[in-house]
C-alpha cells in the first residue's frame, strides 16, 4: 500500500509538470520521499513505460539534471455515459485527453441483455478505434486500465449495484458492474452520473466546494466538498432532483409530488427555458444555503442547448437570495462548465484514472 500511494505521488507530478517535465530532485523535495526512494520509482515507470526523459536542466551546480515526464498513451481509460435513451463512450489517455469517442441512441428500458450488448459493443468500438485491435478483446488491448460507467442513480457505487432508477424500476439490485465486467473481460467501476461529472472537474482542477448541476434526461447533482467527491454513507448523496419544492406539485416518476425534476423537466418540455432555469435556481439556492459552497456548476444536454438562459436564470435567484441575507450575503457563482454534454462520459473514465494519481476518492 506505501509503494502504491508513494508511486501515485510521483505519477501525479509527472502529469501536473506536464512536457516540460520534472527533476528527480525535484520530486523528492515535493513529496518528501527520499532521493533513492524517488529513483527506485521513477526507474520502475521508465521500465513499464509510464515515464520517460524529457531533456535536462540547468543545475546550479554540478552536471545538468535529467528531466522526467509522464507517458499519456501509456494507459488509457474509457467512460461511458449511460443515459436513459442514448450512450456516450470515450476513451481518454493518463493526461485526461479524449483520443476516441462514440455515441448512440439507446433505450435503457430495453433490457439487461439489449443494454449490455449496446455499451459492450461501443467500447469495444471505441478501444479499437483508438488502440487497434486487440488479441484476446478489451483484456489484449494492453494499455486499458478498465471502464468506468456512469448513470442516473440512486445506486451502490461501492458494490456496483444499480438501485430503483426513476422510470426504469426493473433495474433495482442489477449488479452492473460485476455484469458488465464478466462481459468486458476488464475491470468495470460504476457511479453515478453526477458523481462521475464532480470528479472529473475536481481532477481538472476546479478547486474548493460546489455543487455540479446536472440536467438531462433528468435532474441531479454531484457534490465536491472540500476538493473530494461526497457521496454519503449509503453513496445516496446528491439526489438533487427529487427534492420537494411544491407541495401540491405535479406527481414525480419517483413517487412524491413537485419535484423540482418534475417541474423544471415540465417547463422544459413546454418550451418555457426561462421557468425551467428559475425552477432550477431554487433548488440550487437551497443547496447553496445548506451546503455554503463555492460555487454552482451547470452541465448536462438540456442546459447545453440554451447555456445563456439557465446561467442568468439561476444567477438572478441566488442573487436575490444573497440581497435577502444583508451585507455579509455574496452571491454563489454560476458557470457551465466546459464541453457540458461530454463531461459525464470523461468523469466515468476518471473513475480509472484519479486513483492511478492518488484520488483516493474515486
Amino acid at each position: 500500500m506505501v509503494r502504491s500511494h508513494n508511486t501515485a505521488l510521483v505519477l501525479a507530478l509527472l502529469r501536473d509538470a506536464g512536457a516540460e517535465g520534472i527533476s528527480r530532485l525535484e520530486l523528492a523535495e515535493r513529496t518528501g520521499l527520499t532521493p533513492q526512494a524517488v529513483s527506485k520509482i521513477t526507474a520502475r515507470l521508465r521500465e513499464e513505460g509510464l515515464a520517460a526523459e524529457a531533456g535536462r536542466r540547468a543545475s546550479t551546480g554540478g552536471k545538468p539534471r535529467t528531466v522526467l515526464r509522464l507517458v499519456p498513451e501509456a494507459g488509457h481509460a474509457v467512460g461511458v455515459h449511460l443515459d436513459r435513451d442514448g450512450l456516450r463512450v470515450v476513451l481518454v489517455d493518463l493526461d485526461g485527453a479524449v483520443v476516441g469517442e462514440r455515441r448512440a441512441e439507446l433505450d435503457l428500458g430495453a433490457g439487461a441483455e439489449a443494454v449490455l450488448g449496446a455499451v459492450a459493443g461501443a467500447v469495444e468500438g471505441v478501444v479499437r478505434d483508438g488502440l487497434g485491435p486487440g488479441t484476446e478483446g478489451l483484456a489484449g488491448a494492453g494499455t486499458l486500465l478498465g471502464v468506468g460507467v456512469a448513470l442516473p442513480g440512486p445506486l451502490d457505487h461501492a458494490r456496483g449495484v444499480l438501485h430503483r432508477v426513476t422510470g426504469f424500476p426493473e433495474w433495482d439490485g442489477f449488479p452492473l458492474r460485476d455484469a458488465l465486467g464478466e462481459r468486458l473481460g476488464v475491470p468495470v467501476v460504476v457511479d453515478k452520473d453526477t458523481n462521475a461529472a464532480a470528479l472529473g472537474l475536481a481532477v481538472g482542477g476546479e478547486g474548493g466546494s460546489f455543487a455540479y448541476l446536472h440536467l438531462g434526461t433528468g435532474l441531479g447533482a454531484g457534490l465536491v466538498i472540500g476538493g473530494r467527491v461526497h457521496r454519503g454513507a449509503r453513496t445516496g448523496a446528491g439526489e438533487f432532483g427529487h427534492q420537494v419544492i411544491q407541495l401540491d406539485g405535479p406527481l414525480c416518476g419517483c413517487g412524491n409530488r413537485g419535484c423540482v425534476e418534475a417541474l423544471c423537466l415540465a417547463a422544459v418540455a413546454r418550451g418555457e427555458t426561462g421557468e425551467a432555469a428559475r425552477v432550477l435556481g431554487v433548488g440550487a439556492g437551497n443547496l447553496a444555503g445548506l451546503l455554503d459552497i463555492d460555487a454552482v456548476l451547470l452541465g448536462g444536454r438540456t442546459i447545453a442547448a440554451a447555456p445563456e438562459v439557465f446561467v442568468r436564470g439561476v444567477d438572478e435567484v441566488l442573487l436575490a437570495r444573497a440581497l435577502r441575507e444583508g451585507a455579509r450575503g455574496e452571491p454563489v457563482p454560476v458557470r457551465v462548465v466546459p464541453w457540458a454534454e461530454r463531461v459525464v462520459a470523461e468523469g466515468a473514465a476518471q473513475l480509472l484514472l484519479a486513483p492511478v494519481f492518488g484520488r483516493g476518492d474515486a
